[in-house]
């Protein structure tokens, strides 16, 4: 059976002869009515607030773990956006020093293509020179012979002095000419 305030309120006793005096016994009923009411009341209001309490410790709870699984997922996130950042950064450097690697394979081809030309360009110029000089010694043996020929038909000492200042000299010529 729960007591209530309004039971105590309203118990009575059975008489008897020397009992106890039946005012004071009433009114130690009413303030203990009083008082009972008083603690029950403090005890609804303190369910109240440990209900309240639960309530938002539960929501507390429901927020911390929010924050965990956010923090969680953060922490996922950069991880995989450092990572792909690495990887591209490793990638850029691979593409730049294949390029680069490229580019000096490139240089070194034109350097042998120019240095070949010039090999062959050599080349050339020393067989022109020679064709040059074969062709003017030629040229310079008949003029000997015309000369000569000139001489031994005209004045042999003029003609003869003639000759000698027709000297050529091959190595100017060809100086002159490259």
């Amino acid at each position: 059976m729960k007591i209530s305030p309004l039971s105590i309120k309203k118990q009575e006793f059975s008489r008897v002869f020397r009992g106890y005096d039946t005012e004071e016994v009433q009114a130690f009923l009413s303030k203990l009515a009083d008082e009972f009411e008083s603690v029950l009341k403090e005890n609804d209001s303190l369910k109240k607030d440990l209900e309240q309490a639960n309530n938002s410790l539960a929501e507390f709870k429901r927020i911390e773990k929010n924050l965990q699984s956010t923090l969680l997922k953060a922490q996922e996130s950069s991880s995989k956006a450092i990572e792909s950042t690495k990887k591209q950064t490793s990638l850029m450097l691979k593409e730049t020093e294949i390029k680069a690697s490229q580019i000096l394979e490139k240089a070194r081809e034109n350097a042998n293509e120019i240095r070949n030309a010039v090999i062959t360009l050599r080349e050339e110029r020393d067989l022109i020179v020679a064709k040059l000089k074969s062709i003017i010694n030629s040229q310079a043996h008949l003029l000997e012979i015309k000369v000569t020929e000139s001489i031994e038909d005209d004045a042999p000492a003029k003609k003869y002095e003639d000759a000698k200042k027709v000297n050529i000299d091959l190595n100017e010529i060809i100086n002159k000419i490259l």
